[in-house]
């Protein structure tokens, strides 16, 4: 069943939204080489519990860690490390998910580690390039396939290739709700979209070839090929007219 939120439920998705993007923005300042994936945990977790929350990925089915760090050619689920150091060169996702009054807000965002080589950057303007298509087909309805179908089509056009294992969520009172949100796909398929959808877009772009393995961990997903991977997210409103970004950080335009 897709949840359709109340006004009163929709506010507070802003709430535990906005202290995702807080959140994010409060940790870019130590995305730098020299600095472990632990700490940066360590640091997410401090600042959203003392602000009255809780993490949402600890514990998650038993994931360790309270944000998922994934670098170079991991895809997502990365487990935060005090061995894992950032290099210059490096990117990395950092995928934050609070719960605050019993509801949750979810946003990733790929950040470069010093100097970065161009075909890199131009993997994480693409695939940001590739969040935003998708989330410009957000309207009541539209239907879901159309946001897959738009992502598939710019990354293919750039000749970049697109995870499908994995995918956006429906997002409220629970972490993972109906429907997904594929990053592939046809227009006009799909759950159609209402007032009251909130879900998340999340697409994973890669330089090679789209498919993935998970590692012994049981969590982290690197491509098969080990070459590199970006991706952003966002939780998404549908609204009476188009849409509201929920997690839209103070360096984001909305896209036309």
């Amino acid at each position: 069943m897709i949840s359709i939120k109340s006004s009163r439920e929709i506010e507070k998705m802003r709430e535990t939204c906005k202290l995702a993007t807080e959140t994010m923005e409060y940790i870019e300042q130590f995305v730098k080489p020299g600095v472990s994936t632990e700490e940066l945990n360590k640091l997410c977790h401090d600042y959203i519990v003392e602000r009255g929350a809780s993490p949402s990925p600890l514990n998650y089915h038993g994931f360790p860690k309270s944000i998922c760090t994934s670098k170079n050619e991991v895809i997502c689920h990365g487990i935060p490390s005090k061995k894992d150091v950032l290099k210059d060169g490096d990117i990395l996702n950092i995928d934050i998910t609070t719960h605050l009054n019993g509801f949750h807000g979810d946003t990733n965002k790929t950040f470069l580690v010093g100097n970065v080589d161009q075909k890199v950057k131009d993997l994480v303007d693409v695939t940001y390039e590739c969040i935003m298509a998708g989330i410009k087909q957000v309207k009541p309805g539209g239907h879901i396939g159309d946001i897959g179908a738009v992502i598939e089509e710019l990354a293919h056009s750039k000749g970049y290739t697109v995870v499908e294992e994995y995918c956006g969520h429906g997002i409220g009172r629970e972490f993972h709700e109906e429907p997904q949100v594929v990053h592939v796909g046809k227009r006009g398929t799909g759950a159609q979209m209402k007032p009251g959808m909130t879900f998340t877009i999340e697409p994973m772009i890669n330089l090679g070839s789209r498919h993935c393995k998970v590692l012994k961990d049981n969590w982290t997903v690197i491509t098969k090929d080990k070459k590199w991977s970006a991706q952003f997210e966002h939780t998404i409103l549908v609204t009476e007219t188009g849409f509201e970004i929920l997690t839209l950080r103070s360096d984001e335009n909305v896209p036309v």
